[in-house]
């Protein structure tokens, strides 16, 4: 079973090698510093041939030695501030599965083999306050590096301070500032094995640098690549099942389809479309784990709202034995899916797209000009759809067209932020005005999948001989929410029924 722990640390270089410590017992807080001894650490950071792990500063070890022996795997949460999540498995001669199933999206079908073995002397000091509690653990590392294959190999000294598990982020300063006052230096390097890499001629491949975006076909690319990108870096949230993960990936696949259909100008439909149908593939398989999630959060709180004497019968119970079941069937389906050489190909095939873009004529003329014609053309899709919606009795076809309307609103807002970094603030407001219609008619599409939930969960209930009436109150309420929703929707699309967006 792999661990996951929240890593907040600073790496500075020794400014002399033996190196010794300044008296950090005059930071702030510090009431002792205890001497832990020295640990002798021996590690292999694990790779594909090209680097592709560390290119996006993650890192895959294996390391022995001192009391968090295994396998570790170093995913950056905000590496300029020093935050990583570190996941852990035991010790084992292969990558193990639950680890190596985090970084798939990144190497795909390419073997990760060894690259670099470090070994480091670690000299351990303990920082804790007046009542014995740690604050941060400071390191010094001797390290000796050596390419795998090869006969490159390294030494320098470093500093490590990571602060205690649910520390005080700024602690760290005021360790800092009495370091820097010893000559001491933040490090250049990221990770012990970006500097390995880097001393002993074998850089990871960095990102090239940005182009500004100029033309249409420049501005939707910038789209495409942000959007893939995040699609590959929410894979792993996703396995780990992070907090919002699957909803911000099922969004990213949204985006790209999105861009598909509102740039058909730009980018040949006739390539594109075959990948947007297996992105509308991946969003209705992450669907299954994602409605389950929003389900169930708008279920509880419906109960919390409601007050315990009218809560009759195993009200609670019954919601959470739904939602369990409902979340290991989801659960192993996502997984099953995200391992599948089905998504593998499409982020492939996605890939491949940025690399060779299919662009057409359009693709070469001004942004402003080709992005304010889609936008205001998706806009007109949307004002179509809500105006069809409005006419029909309230019922299960306006259901649908709001449903249908909820869609449009979602295009229209992706491709306000689409023109954003090229048409500025006013394409901001647009997109801005958009998603509240978004939101609204989203609202009422959760009400009207919560009643087909609570429909089904009073009739488990009256078959196992319990009463439905708290079931039926929920109900009741759902369809009031939808009511309302419907009546306030032409208000709200009064104030974005007006694109406002400048003359192409």
């Amino acid at each position: 079973m792999a661990e996951t722990k929240r890593e907040i640390e600073r790496k500075y270089d020794a400014p002399a090698d033996p190196f010794e410590l300044p008296d950090l017992h005059k930071v702030p807080g510090v009431s002792d510093v205890i001497d832990k001894g020295v640990v002798e650490l021996d590690a292999v950071y694990y790779d594909t041939d090209d680097q592709r792990l560390a290119a996006q500063q993650i890192t895959l070890r294996r390391r022995t030695g001192g009391d968090d022996a295994g396998w570790h795997l170093k995913l950056p949460v905000a590496v300029s501030e020093g935050v990583r999540d570190e996941v852990r498995a035991p010790l084992s001669d292969e990558v193990p599965r639950a680890l190596a199933g985090l970084v798939r999206s990144r190497i795909r079908e390419t073997p990760l083999v060894p690259v670099v073995r470090l070994r480091s002397s670690r000299d351990v000091s303990h920082l804790t306050d007046a009542d014995g509690t740690l604050l941060a653990e400071v390191c010094v590392d001797a390290v000796r590096a050596e390419r795998i294959g090869g006969e490159q190999a390294t030494a320098w000294t470093e500093i490590e301070v990571e602060l205690a598990d649910d520390g005080d982020p700024e602690f760290l300063a005021k360790v800092e500032k009495r370091l820097r006052k010893a000559g001491v230096e933040r490090a250049a390097a990221t990770s012990k094995l970006a500097r390995a890499l880097d001393e002993t001629g074998a850089v990871a491949p960095g990102k090239a640098a940005a182009q500004e975006p100029v033309t249409a076909g420049d501005h939707v690319l910038a789209r495409l690549r942000e959007q893939r990108d995040a699609l590959v870096a929410l894979d792993p949230a996703v396995r780990r099942e992070l907090p919002d993960a699957v909803h911000q990936m099922r969004v990213a696949t949204r985006r790209l389809r999105s861009a598909f259909k509102t740039y058909k100008k730009v980018l040949d439909p006739a390539v594109t479309e075959p990948v947007g149908a297996e992105l509308k593939w991946l969003a209705g398989e992450l669907g299954i784990d994602r409605d389950r999630e929003v389900l169930t959060a708008r279920l509880t709180a419906r109960i919390d709202a409601v007050p315990r004497t009218l809560l009759l019968g195993p009200v609670r119970g019954r919601l959470r034995i739904w939602a369990v079941a409902r979340r290991l069937g989801s659960r192993r389906h996502t997984v099953a899916v995200l391992d599948g050489k089905r998504y593998l190909a499409l982020l492939e095939a996605l890939d491949a797209l940025l690399a060779d873009p299919p662009l057409r004529p359009a693709a070469g003329r001004p942004a402003a000009e080709v992005l304010v014609k889609a936008a205001l053309k998706d806009h007109a899709r949307l004002a179509a759809r809500i105006d069809r919606a409005l006419s029909l009795a309230p019922g299960t076809d306006r259901d649908h067209a709001l449903h249908d309307a909820r869609k449009a609103a979602k295009r229209a807002r992706y491709a306000g932020e689409t023109g954003v970094p090229a048409l500025g603030k006013k394409s901001k407001k647009f997109a801005k005005r958009v998603k509240k219609v978004q939101s609204l008619l989203g609202d009422h599409q959760d009400s009207v999948v919560a009643r087909e939930a609570l429909r089904d969960l009073a009739i488990q209930a009256h078959a196992a001989g319990e009463t439905a009436f708290a079931w039926g109150l929920l109900y009741g309420q759902e369809q009031a929410a939808a009511a309302e929703a419907e009546r306030e929707l032409p208000k709200v699309w009064k104030r974005a029924a007006e694109p406002g967006l400048p003359a192409g």
